[in-house]
C-alpha cells in the first residue's frame, strides 16, 4: 500500500500535490480531474493504484499492475497559456527524468514528444488533456504513468517496456519517487513563468535522437528525414533535403 505519510514528509512543494487524492481504482485519473467538480483545486494530484481505462496518446491502452507502479494526474488551472502547453509536456517528462537520475543514478533519455527511456526501453509516458472555454484553457491535466516496481511485461509494444526496479535491481520507494517528481515539476512550472529556455535546453540534453535519421507517423502518413532540432516552441524540426518542416505531433522512431 502507498504510505501517504511517508510521501508527505518528502513533499517540498507549495501547491503541487498539497491537495492529494488517493484511489484504489478509477476509470481514468485524467478524466476524473477534468470532469469532476469535486476535484477543482489548482495543483491537485490524484494517484490511482489501478486505472481500468488508463491510456496513452492516440487512445492506446496503458496497462499497469495495481500497487506496483505510479499512475497519477496533476490538475493545473492557473496561469495557463496556450504556448505553455508544449513546455508543460516537456517539463513533466523532464521532472520524471531528473528524479530517476538523482535518486537511482540511472541514465535517462527523453524521446519527443512524451516518452521517458532507460536503455532504449520505455519506463514512463505523459498524456496532457485539457478543457477549454472559447480560446482559453480552463483545465489542463498532466497524466503520468511510470513503471516502478513491475517485474515483467507480457504484452508486446513498439518500444519495449521496462521498470525502474528492473534497471536498478532494487525495490523502489514509490512515495519517495512521487514526492521528488512533484518537487521537480513545481520548480519547472515556476521556471516556465519566467523563461522556457532552461527547460528546453535541459530536455534536449537528454534527447539522443537529435541529428539522427527518423521516421514520423502522423495518422496514416509516414515522413522521413533528420531530426534537426526541437524549436523554441517545443515542436520537432524535421529536415528533408534542403527543406525543414515543423512537426506538431506524431510517433517518432529511428530509421
Amino acid at each position: 500500500m502507498f504510505n501517504i505519510e511517508e510521501f508527505d514528509i518528502k513533499l517540498d512543494t507549495e501547491v503541487i500535490g498539497r491537495n492529494f487524492v488517493y484511489c484504489d481504482e478509477v476509470g481514468s485519473s485524467n478524466r476524473l480531474l477534468l470532469e469532476t467538480d469535486e476535484y477543482s483545486k489548482h495543483g491537485t494530484v490524484l494517484l490511482a493504484e489501478f486505472q481500468s481505462q488508463g491510456r496513452g496518446r492516440k487512445e492506446r491502452v496503458w496497462l499497469s499492475n495495481s500497487g506496483q507502479n505510479l499512475t497519477f494526474s496533476i490538475l493545473l488551472k492557473e496561469k495557463l497559456k496556450e504556448n505553455y502547453v508544449n513546455f508543460i509536456n516537456l517539463g513533466a517528462s523532464l521532472a520524471v527524468a531528473q528524479s530517476i537520475e538523482n535518486l537511482y543514478q540511472l541514465k535517462v533519455e527523453l524521446k519527443w514528444p512524451n516518452d521517458v527511456l532507460i536503455n532504449k526501453k520505455k519506463v514512463a509516458g505523459i498524456l496532457l488533456e485539457s478543457v477549454s472555454r472559447g480560446n482559453k484553457i480552463d483545465r489542463l491535466v498532466v497524466g503520468i504513468g511510470i513503471n516502478v516496481n513491475q517485474p515483467s511485461f507480457q504484452t508486446k509494444f513498439e518500444i519495449p517496456p521496462t521498470s525502474i526496479r528492473s534497471e536498478f535491481n532494487e525495490l523502489i520507494s514509490r512515495e519517495r519517487l512521487l514526492s521528488d517528481i512533484l518537487n521537480n515539476f513545481e520548480n519547472i512550472l515556476t521556471m516556465l513563468h519566467h523563461s522556457s529556455d532552461k527547460i528546453l535546453s535541459d530536455w534536449k540534453s537528454r534527447c539522443k535522437m537529435i541529428g539522427e535519421k527518423i521516421k514520423i507517423i502522423e495518422g496514416e502518413n509516414a515522413k522521413y528525414g533528420i531530426l534537426e532540432d526541437i524549436n523554441e516552441k517545443g515542436f520537432l524540426v524535421l529536415k528533408q533535403g534542403e527543406n525543414s518542416e515543423l512537426i506538431h505531433y506524431g510517433d517518432v522512431t529511428l530509421r
